[in-house]
């Protein structure tokens, strides 16, 4: 539990936040729906961020005390008041066509004309937002991984994985579904922000990857060389590391911040929700790491996968339909309990066949 005891003290607080925000704006129903409603935002944000967690702490595990206390303290800066506090602005910010000040005054003084504002842009954000998150679902689910939850479909989906570029086309067919779904007059809007969501998740990709190839060549010359030129390259690939991690992170946050907008249009409850789930998933990488527990629950990863595609699909129909928040809210918290109780049952089999 040490791991975790700023992580509480931190969501007392964000609790307290929102159950005033609430109160403030809604009376007892605004306190009750706002704690509800940051809960399961904290909840989805820990759920989708898992997968983050597992590969943060699977290149965390080589390093020293040092860039672990950075990845705590500096990172958590960037991922909490970064990529949780300022992105979502920014969001609104442009989907909405307002300045940044405006859209903090907004969302402090007149939330009412702010999710105004924002839902006339609702369609915008739903097609930006599920094709980013439906290319992060369709790399997963088209990967060759050695290890499968539904093995009988996802067997075969490696297969068309093996075919270039098959993530972006699939959802490129998506996205002109979503079109199709959308008024005349928003149409090209959710074309433009769709093609934006792809770039978005291709540049991630790019740089993730541009940082990645720097860091294991590092390593790999760090091996070779010996004396000063052996310490340059582990300080180099140390902060190489680090910003492959943030990028990485950054990648991530995405899913839990535009998926964020298909549960509220509130962005102080997102804000303090994501906040929560930030901290949280910071901590278990470190408590990963200590525990060296990364292989105990095997279906976990695929479990927040499934969740992040149900999310995206229920985005992109959003455009044209109406899902209630709470069913959105509750999916993903059902896919990863039930991929917990599978992996849960595949420990029980293996220990079984040991026996």
């Amino acid at each position: 539990m040490r791991h975790f005891y700023l992580d509480f003290i931190f969501t007392a607080i964000a609790l307290m936040v929102a159950a005033w925000w609430g109160y403030s704006h809604g009376g007892m129903g605004g306190l009750i729906t706002t704690l509800s409603i940051t809960a399961i935002l904290a909840v989805m944000e820990i759920s989708l961020s898992f997968d983050n967690a597992v590969v943060n702490a699977s290149v965390l595990k080589g390093w020293d005390e040092f860039w672990k206390k950075i990845f705590l303290t500096v990172g958590i800066l960037i991922a909490v008041f970064g990529m949780r506090l300022v992105f979502p602005i920014v969001i609104v910010a442009v989907t909405a066509d307002l300045g940044m000040m405006q859209v903090i005054d907004l969302a402090l003084n007149d939330p009412k004309e702010y999710s105004a504002r924002l839902m006339a842009h609702h369609a915008e954000i739903s097609a930006f937002g599920g094709i980013f998150l439906l290319l992060v679902f369709l790399n997963f689910i088209f990967d060759d991984k050695e290890v499968h939850w539904f093995n009988w479909l996802e067997s075969r989906l490696a297969k068309l994985g093996k075919v270039d570029a098959m993530s972006v086309f699939v959802a490129l067919i998506v996205l002109m579904f979503a079109v199709s779904w959308a008024s005349a007059e928003q149409a090209s809007a959710v074309l433009i922000a769709g093609v934006w969501g792809i770039l978005v998740y291709l540049g991630v990709q790019v740089i993730s990857g541009m940082l990645e190839g720097d860091l294991e060549e590092d390593l790999e010359n760090e091996e070779k060389g010996s004396g000063a030129a052996a310490t340059s390259a582990i300080m180099k690939g140390g902060i190489i590391g680090f910003l492959y991690l943030e990028v990485l992170d950054a990648s991530f946050s995405f899913d839990g911040v535009i998926g964020a907008f298909a549960i509220t249009n509130d962005v102080i409850v997102i804000m303090l929700g994501l906040a929560i789930g930030a901290m949280f998933v910071r901590s278990m990488t470190i408590f990963l790491v200590d525990k060296g527990t990364l292989d105990e629950f095997i279906y976990l990863e695929h479990g927040a996968h499934y969740a992040i595609g149900a999310l995206a699909i229920i985005m992109l129909l959003s455009v044209k339909f109406h899902v209630p928040e709470i069913i959105t809210g509750l999916i993903g918290i059902a896919f990863i309990g039930w991929a917990l109780l599978a992996s849960l049952k595949h420990r029980k089999q293996q220990a079984k066949a040991i026996t």
